[in-house]
């Protein structure tokens, strides 16, 4: 049984996924919880409804970003958990998830998937089968020179920040949650017939504070580090 995580947003997005049948929940981390205190009685909840052990997952798929800088940790730390038992572990981008969901509600063609990243700032990359540019972060401001006339789609909780910017209408998607977990059903399928990632790297698309804060310790600690590797 493979477990699905998506921890980079708001909303959290589990699967239990076997060859021919899926349990998926989804919830809202409300302000003043935290996603590593939500994350494991959810998790157990929806084993419970599959009548499964913990021992039952064969396999961990997870969104590694880029999203909240804590809450994609929570994801990742726990499939690293799992990996050090054993378990073997896939990842799989914020942007891929929500281009699965439009693929499963049928949208298709070149689209912008603009995500929320924070302070005034989108996170953006273009999708067909499969990505068509890096990912990037921009000012919001600036959406309007990236995109010029192309489709675009980003989450309900993000559009309203930047719609009035755009002359275009976003991809409209029906029921976004149901599509998201559908979606990660699918990438559970698909990436676990790949070969496991060890270790899963988070991926990132902002400094953290730390980093713009000190620039110097940042500097002088990522040299440490890759000192250290080279031994």
């Amino acid at each position: 049984m493979l477990l699905g995580l998506d921890t980079t947003t708001e909303h959290l997005h589990l699967a239990l996924v076997s060859p021919n049948q899926a349990w998926t929940r989804a919830l809202r981390v409300e302000p003043g919880q935290s996603h590593s205190t939500v994350l494991l009685p959810a998790l157990q909840a929806l084993l419970d409804e599959a009548g499964l052990q913990p021992k039952a997952l064969t396999g961990c798929v997870t969104c590694v970003g880029p999203g909240g800088f804590t809450s994609l940790r929570t994801g990742v730390a726990t499939a690293e958990g799992l990996a050090l038992t054993g378990v073997p572990v896939w990842g799989f981008s914020a942007f891929e998830l929500r281009a699965r969901a439009l693929r499963v509600r049928g949208i298709t063609g070149a689209y912008w998937i603009l995500l929320d990243g924070q302070r005034t700032e989108a996170f953006a990359q273009k999708w067909d089968e499969a990505a068509q540019t890096p990912a990037t972060k921009h000012p919001i401001q600036e959406l309007p020179e990236l995109l010029e006339t192309e489709p675009w789609w980003g989450p309900e909780s993000f559009r309203s920040k930047i719609q009035p910017q755009l002359a275009q209408a976003p991809v409209a998607i029906e029921e976004e949650e149901t599509a998201m977990l559908q979606a990660l059903v699918w990438l559970c399928r698909e990436k676990s017939q790949g070969l496991p990632e060890n270790p899963l790297v988070p991926f990132y698309l902002r400094e953290t504070d730390a980093e713009i804060n000190f620039p110097h310790a940042s500097t002088h600690l990522s040299e440490a580090l890759r000192r250290g590797h080279a031994r």
